[in-house]
């Protein structure tokens, strides 16, 4: 496991690390095709604004994301022209958060 593993999925995560890389890659994608605009409103809270044509994707792996991950929070909103999707972790976990902000600031179109 690389340093890149331990920080988007730390021990908490009880998802299969053989499922990891599968993960990673639907986030990837749904950066590289649906994120307009992603925000940090505080060290635990991350706001991202998507393409609302991405809300099936982002509702389904968002869900399986909370299955593996529970110390997560996803709430999804829909909004004029856009889908807002905030992602909230408590304090243990800004880490994590922090990793999700860059793979979508680095993946993002």
């Amino acid at each position: 496991m690389t340093t890149d593993d331990q920080t988007w999925a730390p021990e908490a995560c009880t998802l299969p690390s053989v499922q990891r890389p599968l993960r990673r890659a639907e986030f990837d994608d749904l950066f590289a095709t649906a994120l307009l605009e992603q925000q940090r409103l505080s060290p635990t809270h991350l706001r991202w604004r998507l393409d609302p044509a991405a809300e099936t994707t982002a509702r389904d792996l968002t869900d399986r994301e909370s299955s593996c991950c529970s110390f997560f929070t996803y709430t999804i909103t829909r909004v004029t022209g856009a889908l807002r999707l905030d992602v909230q972790v408590p304090a243990a976990r800004v880490d994590v958060l922090d990793a999700l902000r860059q793979r979508a600031a680095s993946t993002a179109s």
